[in-house]
Formats: structure tokens, C-alpha cells, sequence
């Protein structure tokens, strides 16, 4: 094993600026303004999948889902990659560890505030999701049909209750409880190291960011006044 020592920590800044920046392009508006429409005028005007897929219809809405989860996923495959092989200095914490889901964080900083779109941006839910769409399968590789098939689940549970947004926060709440769980018998002689400390605070973060860009779906929620996101035709 290589040792990450602490003078090694200017690699996560230049990592934070690359996936923030990584995290800035919006495909919902690009594809959209393929359509010559801009995203940002339809529906909700959230430049992002749910909206894509209730303005513009299920095609572009999957386009831009699929477009949202290799932007959140391949950082991730990139900071595990890179520092696979390596701990922390006076640690067994491995640094892959703490880089794929550090990558994954601020791509998603990227995503919801976006200095190119005036800081106004997506919610995160999809790249989210690709984050641990990759993330997960980087501890045993048939972890990617746990996922699958557990989004796989959601999207079902999207088409037939209509709760898009509660359907998104259910898909990026478990997986990351799945994480976390993981973590934590990893590093059972370690919990309060910092390090490991850093990595819950990272997945509790990534969750808090799209749990508050879905405020108000929460409060239209509890009030019975949530927008459908109605996928099936009905008869």
C-alpha cells in the first residue's frame, strides 16, 4: 500500500475545482435548446430530468437521466481509480475510499449551483444517483445489480404512485444508508479517526444538498399539492 501524506492534500482541491466545474454543464438545457426550447421556461423550471420528462416527454426525460448519471458516475470511477492502492498516513483507511464519494460531492455542488447558470441549477437527483451507480460496485462488483435493480424498483414506484420527487429522495437516501452501513463495519477500529469521520460527513452532505434543492417538493408534498409526475397514459 502507497501513503497519501497530508502535504498531498492540494490533489482534492484541484479535484474540487474540476468535478465543481464538471458539475456546472447542464444537459437538461442543452437538450432542450436542441428542441429550441429553454428548459428553465417549462414546467417547473428546474433544469433537470423530472422537469425534462414531464415538459418535453419520456424520451428526452431519459436522454438527459442517462446524460446526469455518467456525469455523477465518472468522476467517481476516477477518484477511485486514481487512489486506488493508497491510505492515509498513519491509517488502513483506504484514500479511494474518501476520493470517489469527495469527487462525487462537489460535482453535485456543481450541479445545483452552477456559476454558469447564476448559481441557479439542477437538484441533483440523477447525478446523485450515478454516483453511487459507480461508487458502489467499486466494493464488489456485483453490487451494480443490487443497485440496478433497486432503481429499478423506483422507477416503478415513480410510474405508478406519481411521486417523482419522493420516489428521487427514497433512490439517493438508501443507497447511501447501503454505503454507510458498509463503512462503518469497515472501520469499526477507526470510527473516530478523521478521516473516517470526513467520509459520513461527505455522504450526509451529498444527501442534505438534495434533500434541501427538494424543500419545496417536501412542503408540496405534506400538503397534498405535490406535481405528478405522470409517466403512464391514462385511460
Amino acid at each position: 500500500m502507497k501513503v497519501f501524506e497530508i502535504k498531498d492534500i492540494w490533489y482534492f482541491a484541484i479535484a474540487a475545482v474540476v468535478c465543481y466545474l464538471i458539475g456546472c454543464f447542464n444537459f437538461a438545457v442543452l437538450i432542450a435548446h436542441f428542441k429550441k426550447k429553454d428548459i428553465r421556461e417549462l414546467g417547473s423550471g428546474n433544469p433537470g430530468t423530472m422537469n425534462m420528462t414531464r415538459s418535453l416527454g419520456l424520451k428526452f426525460g431519459a436522454i438527459n437521466y442517462f446524460c446526469d448519471v455518467f456525469k455523477g458516475g465518472l468522476p467517481v470511477l476516477a477518484g477511485y481509480f486514481i487512489f486506488k492502492g493508497y491510505v492515509f498516513a498513519g491509517t488502513e483507511i483506504p484514500v479511494s475510499d474518501f476520493a470517489r464519494y469527495f469527487f462525487g460531492l462537489f460535482v453535485i455542488i456543481g450541479h445545483i449551483f452552477p456559476v454558469t447558470m447564476k448559481f441557479k441549477g439542477g437538484k441533483g437527483i440523477a447525478s446523485t444517483m450515478g454516483i453511487f451507480m459507480f461508487a458502489l460496485p467499486c466494493e464488489t462488483w456485483w453490487y451494480i445489480f443490487i443497485i440496478v435493480a433497486f432503481l429499478i424498483g423506483i422507477l416503478f414506484y415513480i410510474i405508478f404512485t406519481e411521486w417523482g420527487s419522493m420516489g428521487s429522495l427514497i433512490g439517493i437516501t438508501v443507497p447511501s444508508i447501503f454505503q454507510a452501513v458498509i463503512f462503518a463495519e469497515r472501520y469499526s477500529g477507526n470510527l473516530l479517526n478523521g478521516w473516517s469521520i470526513s467520509i459520513f460527513v461527505i455522504l450526509l452532505v451529498i444527501n442534505l444538498l438534495t434533500w434541501i434543492a427538494h424543500r419545496k417538493n417536501i412542503v408540496r408534498l405534506l400538503a397534498g399539492e405535490e406535481h405528478r409526475t405522470v409517466v403512464r397514459k391514462h385511460k
